[in-house]
């Protein structure tokens, strides 16, 4: 009551997760301190659910998640240890092993995934190239010159998206960086190499073609290839459409898969939180290296939310314990989008026709 969480708009989210037919048939009271005490001791009484669910574990999981007062989350977590080692049936400690900074079995948030995290990571990864640009200059190869590396990946049947800086292929930061005549910006890119299937020095893999570049901008960094293969037995990757938010106190992880440095194929999904975000950028602290720039950011459910295109200092900040000076910054797809919906609608249309054929995160 004092959370403010009898509050009957909330009964709904408080038994999230929760079978809609056994809290639906919970009986109605005729105030909110009345249903509270009722539905209370009604989960008191009820060990689990048919399916496995244990509703008073879920509920007080809930409540923490929605409680804003420090004092009330301590409750309703205290509330759970109980619950939680209630339901498993699992044997008390002795009070000697047990110390002051004993930790409950979620530490701090709850990092768990679901396990077919890892298969549709594998399924993924599938669609990430290592990408390999040479340098042209005045309609020549420079020599001696070796090529620029980078990762792209599949929005589309034969539609690869990497960073603008990428096929550039020229050293320099920002304004530095020379900027190459669109002749020779297509002349590297039909010479580039996607190698697709690249996750280990021993590996023999096929590398895709380009036959030319049919969308870019040198602001957002993007750039997207068209491959003379659609590559037709690889699954595209779905991308967001909204930008991707910070979440106040439930902070967003975003994994990255890459070629850093060229290598076969990483994936970074530790200490891997979202620092900011606006409409255009989005910032964190996912591990990348040279070479990883065109990388797809993703979620927790393999969607793509921005670009990877580089990194930028900060003033100092404490993560995790540790003090960093520098954060990774990747443009916002949804603003991508936009940008070629405005600029090359056909091409827009094209993608979001493969988009749309693709399985919403809902449905996974």
């Amino acid at each position: 009551m004092e959370a403010g969480l009898a509050d009957r708009a909330l009964r709904g989210r408080l038994f999230a997760g929760v079978k809609e037919h056994f809290w639906m048939a919970l009986l109605p009271q005729p105030t909110p301190f009345r249903q509270l005490q009722s539905d209370l001791r009604t989960m008191n009484r009820v060990e689990r659910l048919l399916e496995g669910e244990v509703p008073l574990e879920l509920w007080l999981r809930n409540a923490i998640g929605l409680a804003a007062d420090l004092g009330a989350v301590a409750v309703f977590q205290r509330a759970l240890d109980h619950v939680v080692r209630d339901a498993a049936g699992e044997p008390e400690l002795p009070d000697e092993f047990l110390s002051a900074e004993f930790k409950e079995e979620i530490v701090v948030r709850d990092d768990m995934v679901p396990f077919e995290f890892l298969y549709e990571g594998f399924v993924a990864g599938a669609a990430v190239a290592r990408v390999t640009v040479p340098p042209y200059e005045s309609g020549r190869q420079l020599h001696p010159s070796y090529p620029h590396v980078g990762t792209g990946w599949l929005i589309a049947p034969g539609l690869l998206v990497t960073n603008h800086h990428v096929v550039n292929a020229r050293n320099g930061i920002g304004g530095g960086r020379k900027r190459v005549a669109e002749e020779d910006l297509q002349l590297q890119v039909r010479n580039s190499r996607s190698r697709f299937d690249y996750g280990a020095d021993q590996a023999e893999t096929e590398e895709a073609t380009a036959a030319g570049l049919v969308a870019w901008d040198e602001e957002l960094d993007y750039a997207v290839l068209r491959l003379t293969a659609a590559q037709p037995e690889r699954m595209v990757l779905r991308v967001a459409t909204a930008p991707c938010e910070t979440q106040g106190n439930a902070p967003q992880a975003v994994n990255i898969i890459q070629h850093p440095k060229g290598m076969p194929k990483r994936v970074a999904l530790r200490n891997n939180l979202v620092y900011q975000a606006d409409e255009k950028n989005l910032a964190y602290f996912t591990d990348t290296q040279g070479g990883s720039s065109g990388s797809p950011v993703f979620t927790d459910r393999w969607t793509v939310v921005a670009l990877h295109r580089g990194a930028r200092r900060v003033s100092d900040l404490d993560y995790q314990g540790r003090t960093t000076a520098v954060v990774n910054v990747g443009t916002q797809m949804s603003r991508i989008l936009s940008h070629l919906r405005e600029h090359a609608p056909e091409l827009y249309e094209e993608i979001m026709t493969a988009q749309a054929a693709l399985p919403h995160e809902s449905e996974l």
